[in-house]
């Protein structure tokens, strides 16, 4: 006679229907290093035979194991190598006309999201990195699923500056080729340091070049879980005893994801890759990581000791994946979008969280400035000093970060943007006014730092 733990059945229960949990994203990582061919009709063709070829049962077999087990699977995304290498080879570069092609097999596909319209260029630019960059506000612009990224610095190769202007005005024009939807093409770009090739989630998934042919990646999430965890605790738990229990929630979480990611491997063909188990808020109430601080004893997302609080958590949710996999991925620790967190939206239209304060938080946070909006008439060379800024936490602390800034056209502090679903919404945040224009306009490249010759 088998035995059942109640408790553990109601826990999963309750962590499913009370707090949120849910698997965040399945994203199938798919090489197409071998559709390369001078002809961009060919290389399309070839795109749209490979992701049919293996995602073409992805959001039904998602479905059902969604259904077999209750447990949410929110996204179902794909994820590609970055189009830059592939439509270099072309005698004509038209990197929109892939664009479009792969958003083309998203709707096809059923699938939410597609990403890998990316660049690395952290020591330089090819021709290819070039005509893809000078496409990004098109493709975006004219596109619902497609979502693109490009690397402009790692801790080996230092900052390539001319990268990082040439991102800033990139973004500006997103901005303004969608101004009729608050600068939504913005919200599909990030800029990068030390980018990984395995992330799941969005906007920032590629296939990384050492990827194998096809690998399903998992994207766990749950901060109303973490939270319900550390309330329960009580005021009196001191901050180890709050550590372990992140620790004991983290590599619940985990367990669970990477059993519906073994499943759905399993039913595609295709080799599981990695679970990342970043903590990634929602709008929903109750599905806040700013919400955790809370928890934790503080007024606000905001307060003095909110990065050591952020820090915890990092460090915790880690500890305890870790122990619970050994296919541990991606970016891993918790996020923190304005837009996309109803507790971090409430601080920063309550001004408890400036931009000053989150970039303080991206030190210890799993990426970085992230879905921030600003005013519109910002300067793209202030734009320049952000990312500049967020690249050079990342060389220096060898961690991922990131900048996902949306300049929102003909808006100014005390406005709204407004994306529904995950993209969710925001106030536009104030800006320094000082400038960073002859600092950003010197171009070239930062060097990396000394502890980048470890070999």
């Amino acid at each position: 006679m088998t035995i059942f733990d109640e408790n553990l059945i109601l826990e999963t229960i309750n962590m499913i229907k009370l707090y949120n949990y849910d698997i965040r994203t399945v994203t199938l990582a798919i090489s197409l290093r071998d559709c390369l061919s001078e002809d961009v009709g060919v290389v399309c063709d070839k795109i749209r035979y490979k992701l049919n070829k293996y995602a073409q049962n992805l959001v039904k077999y998602a479905n059902e194991i969604e259904n077999e087990y209750s447990i949410p699977i929110v996204n179902k995304r794909i994820a590609v190598t970055p189009i830059s290498l592939i439509g270099e080879s072309c005698k004509e570069k038209d990197y929109v006309k892939i664009a479009k092609t792969l958003n083309e097999m998203a709707n096809e596909l059923g699938i939410d999201f597609i990403g890998g319209f990316s660049a690395l260029v952290e020591k330089g630019f090819t021709q290819g990195d070039i005509a893809l960059i000078n496409s990004i506000p098109e493709a975006l612009a004219e596109t619902e699923k497609l979502c693109s990224s490009v690397n402009v610095a790692t801790s080996k190769a230092g900052i390539n500056m001319d990268a990082v202007l040439k991102m800033s005005d990139t973004i500006k024009k997103c901005a303004e080729l969608t101004s009729d939807k608050d600068g939504i093409a913005a919200a599909k770009l990030v800029v990068f340091c030390n980018s990984v090739g395995d992330n799941p989630f969005m906007a920032g998934a590629y296939c990384g070049y050492g990827e194998p042919e096809c690998a399903l990646n998992i994207g766990v999430s749950g901060p109303g879980v973490v939270r319900a965890a550390i309330s329960d605790l009580g005021k009196n738990a001191d901050l180890g005893v709050l550590s372990n229990k992140i620790k004991q929630t983290a590599y619940k979480i985990t367990g669970t994801g990477e059993l519906i990611g073994r499943k759905l491997a399993k039913m595609l063909n295709i080799p599981f890759g990695v679970i990342d188990l970043s903590l990634a808020p929602t709008p929903a109430v109750g599905d806040s990581v700013a919400q955790i601080f809370q928890a934790m004893g503080l007024e606000h997302a905001g307060a003095h000791g909110t990065t050591a609080a952020l820090a915890m958590l990092n460090d915790a949710v880690k500890k305890g994946g870790i122990m619970a996999s050994s296919y541990v991925g991606g970016l891993s620790g918790a996020f923190i979008p304005v837009s996309e967190d109803a507790g971090m939206i409430e601080a920063a239209q309550k001004e408890y969280l400036t931009f000053d304060k989150l970039e303080a938080m991206t030190c210890v946070c799993s990426v970085g400035l992230d879905m921030i909006a600003i005013p519109g008439d910002t300067p793209s060379s202030t734009i320049a000093g952000m990312i500049a800024d967020e690249m050079a936490i990342g060389m220096i602390n060898k961690k991922t970060t990131a900048a996902r800034i949306i300049p929102a056209p003909n808006k100014n502090v005390g406005d709204r943007i407004v994306f529904g679903g995950l993209l969710g919404e925001a106030p536009i945040m104030k800006v320094n006014s000082l400038s960073s224009e002859n600092f950003v306009n010197r171009g070239g490249r930062i060097p990396a730092p000394i502890h980048s010759l470890n070999n």
